[in-house]
């Protein structure tokens, strides 16, 4: 019996320690040598960090089984690629990068939140180059990047040919930020926007990159640098990210539930008799077989496709994004997806993801039913 009671001990041990908690990794922009957008009094660097440091805090303080990673907790300067290898290394299932705006416009004002796309790449091209081209400061860019020049609007071509596999996932906690940003804060609204960052495109995650607002309007850098805003943008970016946590782990909990009622299911055995529980009852007399109607059994058709875009807006067959391959385009939630070809045969989708992976490096199959 007591054997019996450590087994179950060790047992209960390995599961506690197999559990992944959930990973935020927050990304306090620049730093060290690379201050950011420049105020009339005050750094973007600086306040980056504040913020970030707080909202950490919050964050470590309201769930006790989240781990908070910071890329910096110190003003130092940390590369663009090392910023979204922090966040690989440590298995990050949410990447927030929180940064200052500025513009030669000085009545620029607002929030904004940012996900990896090039729907608007052309719109918001200047701030993903200002954001990219810290990565200049590093010795031997150009061989880290693979040839990637932040100052040319040629290198910004290669973010085409690359997917977000998170899209939906960084959609939607983008809108959960605004819609807290807006709705409860009264903060200017400029709206969740598309971008090519680096830093975005090289997490493995659900990410997004969040403007807090313009250093470069008067107002807004005295707002900003004051101890109440800090904490009730902290508050509102926890809150934000409550929403979303509570969200992911209601989907993982009706997962694992699904999978258990999965495995619960009487299992047949090798004469194809469906093997039922014996009741602990005293023996009763066997009823007769009853005829039973034949039933047909449910069928599910197993499909395969290859996704090779999404867009927030429907696009022309001819759309040079789609870059002249016929597409079967499907709204998935806010989201127009695109794919080269749908088939119940994988091997068909293998091959086609071959042929046109010169064209779509990260296009992807996916699975469905129906």
């Amino acid at each position: 019996m007591r054997k019996g009671k450590y087994i179950f001990f060790l047992l209960l041990c390995a599961t506690c320690l197999s559990a992944k908690p959930f990973v935020v990794v927050l990304d306090p922009g620049h730093g060290g040598k690379d201050p950011g957008a420049v105020g009339s009094f005050s750094y973007e660097k600086d306040l980056n960090l504040r913020l970030a440091l707080l909202t950490g805090q919050k964050i470590a303080e309201e769930f006790s089984d989240v781990k908070v990673v910071y890329t910096r907790s110190t003003d130092v300067f940390i590369p663009l690629q090392s910023r979204a290898d922090i966040a690989n290394k440590n298995n990050a299932d949410l990447f927030i990068s929180i940064h200052a705006n500025a513009s030669e416009m000085k009545d620029c004002r607002g929030v904004e939140t940012f996900i990896l796309g090039t729907e608007k790449a052309e719109k918001n091209l200047d701030v993903a180059m200002r954001e990219n081209a810290v990565m200049k400061l590093e010795a031997n860019y150009k061989t880290t990047y693979h040839g990637f020049d932040p100052n040319s609007v040629d290198s910004y071509i290669m973010f085409e040919l690359l997917q977000n596999n998170y899209m939906d996932q960084s959609l939607l906690f983008a809108s959960m930020v605004q819609d807290k940003f807006v709705g409860k804060l009264k903060r200017y609204n400029r709206g969740v926007q598309q971008a090519s960052f680096w830093v975005l495109l090289k997490s493995a995650c659900p990410s997004i990159l969040f403007e807090m607002g313009f250093i470069s309007n008067a107002q807004e850098e005295v707002f900003l640098n004051t101890d109440s805003a800090q904490q009730v943008m902290a508050k509102g970016l926890v809150e934000a990210f409550s929403l979303y946590y509570r969200r992911q782990m209601a989907l993982n909990q009706a997962r694992e539930e699904a999978a258990s009622a999965q495995d619960a299911t009487p299992t047949q055995s090798a004469n194809g008799q469906t093997a039922q529980p014996q009741p602990q009852s005293q023996p009763q007399p066997k009823p007769q077989p009853q005829p039973q109607p034949q039933q047909r059994p449910k069928t599910t058709t197993t499909y395969y496709a290859l996704q090779i875009y999404a867009s927030k807006v429907p696009l022309e067959p001819d759309d040079p994004k789609l870059k002249g391959v016929p597409c079967e385009c499907r709204k998935v939630g806010d989201l127009y997806k695109y794919y080269a070809i749908v088939t119940a045969n994988r091997n068909n989708a293998l091959r086609k993801q071959q042929e046109l992976q010169s064209l779509f490096p990260d296009c992807w199959i996916t699975k469905f039913e129906k």
